[in-house]
């Protein structure tokens, strides 16, 4: 019996190597436990929305402006809290999103935007920075909740369904086009109908039309097939010219005249030969009927060795969207133009670019200013079309 007792003493005083490695390997794993739930649990909590306006700078500002909006309530009960739109869902990303807010813990100690105004003097700035995140990771945590592929295109509203369509063939960033939607945006920006665009709608609505003359959209309008206007075949873009053939009630028969390049559907109809200057977007089905086109000339860009081919479709659309004439409206872009990139800087004049560079250039600029989607495609067409390939003695 001592010698049973002596030799439990010797393997606790200096247990076998198995047994040591069995000990740390147990410890390990319950201590890993311990660390892993301990560390979840607390990643949790800075995670919630209690956590997020735990401090007044959030709760005081941000906070106040989401419950105004569709994301706070809505007819559905679905509601989006701060994490949910400021934090990536799946683990890597979210770790990676932590640490990167973790900058915001020194903003809190220091004040920097512990006040209304001074929150509102950097509301630019950091509106900024998260419009770049989303920009860089394509908008991931809009997708959590939002996705391309489950769109009903036909529960869509009309100029809805006209700008996502494009939106999702391109898998375009939702805080493209989506800003503003949660929160005020600075004081810098506003995404409302400008009131002058709204005089050119409301001349529009009133104009007097003959057949056979030529007219020229104010916004996006949408064709369709027949006059009825129930089978959509497509839309026109702002700017774009159609010729009236005839009137059926509140329809309109236009004829759209452009090029369309060979390769792929045709969907797009441009304004000219090798120039990306879009007229009209057409549905699939649309596009590859070939007898509702009467094709004129063929050409090859020797820039791009793309086929072109001038066609001409005869189409319906809704009464009220057509002026006889672009004056109006390029006057109207001309301004918007001037007063929006004027606030950072220069703008550049129209003939600085050719047509087929002012779409990139424009898209870099255009986030900073305060135009809405059917301003921005009013004032791209009109750079384009007053660009060097327009302009003498342009470079």
């Amino acid at each position: 019996m001592l010698k049973r007792i002596k030799s439990f003493w010797r393997i606790l005083n200096r247990p076998p190597v198995h047994i040591s490695l069995g000990l740390v390997i147990i410890t390990g794993f319950v201590a890993g436990i311990i660390f892993w739930g301990g560390f979840n649990t607390a990643l949790e909590v800075t995670n919630t929305e209690a956590f997020c306006i735990s401090c007044h700078e959030m709760k005081d500002n941000v906070y106040e402006e989401l419950k105004d909006t569709v994301h706070y309530e809505n007819r559905t009960g679905v509601r989006a809290t701060c994490p949910d739109c400021h934090v990536p869902h799946n683990w890597t990303d979210k770790i990676a999103r932590k640490m990167q807010a973790s900058k915001e813990v020194w903003g809190a100690i220091f004040g920097t935007i512990n006040t209304p105004e001074k929150f509102e003097a950097k509301r630019l700035e950091l509106a900024q920075h998260e419009w770049a995140r989303f920009s860089a990771n394509n908008s991931l945590e809009c997708r959590n909740c939002h996705d391309y592929d489950s769109m009903d295109w036909d529960k869509m509203g009309d100029e809805a369904r006209r700008f996502m369509k494009p939106a999702a063939e391109r898998n375009q960033s939702c805080l493209d086009c989506h800003k503003g939607i949660a929160h005020n945006l600075p004081k810098e920006m506003n995404t409302g109908v400008d009131p002058a665009l709204a005089r050119l709608m409301e001349q529009a609505a009133g104009a007097r039309l003959s057949t056979g003359e030529t007219y020229y959209t104010v916004t996006s309008v949408d064709l369709y097939t027949d006059p009825e206007l129930q089978n959509l075949a497509g839309y026109l873009d702002p700017a774009s010219s159609v010729n009236l053939i005839s009137t059926k009630g509140d329809a309109l028969e236009v004829q759209v005249s452009g090029w369309r390049k060979q390769k792929g559907f045709g969907r797009i109809m441009y304004e000219g030969f090798g120039l990306n200057v879009a007229s009209a977007v057409l549905e699939k089905d649309v596009a590859t009927d070939d007898a509702r086109f009467d094709v004129g000339e063929n050409k090859v860009d020797d820039l791009t060795g793309l086929s072109w081919e001038q066609a001409d479709i005869t189409l319906w659309a809704k009464k009220g969207g057509l002026l006889p004439d672009r004056d109006a409206l390029w006057g109207y872009a001309d301004q918007t133009y001037s007063d929006g990139c004027s606030v950072c800087h220069g703008e550049p004049a129209p003939a600085h670019f050719d047509a087929n560079t002012w779409p990139a250039m424009f898209s870099g600029m255009v986030g900073f200013t305060n135009m809405n989607a059917e301003t921005q495609a009013l004032v791209l067409k009109y750079l384009q079309l007053h660009s060097s390939d327009f302009a003498e003695n342009a470079h």
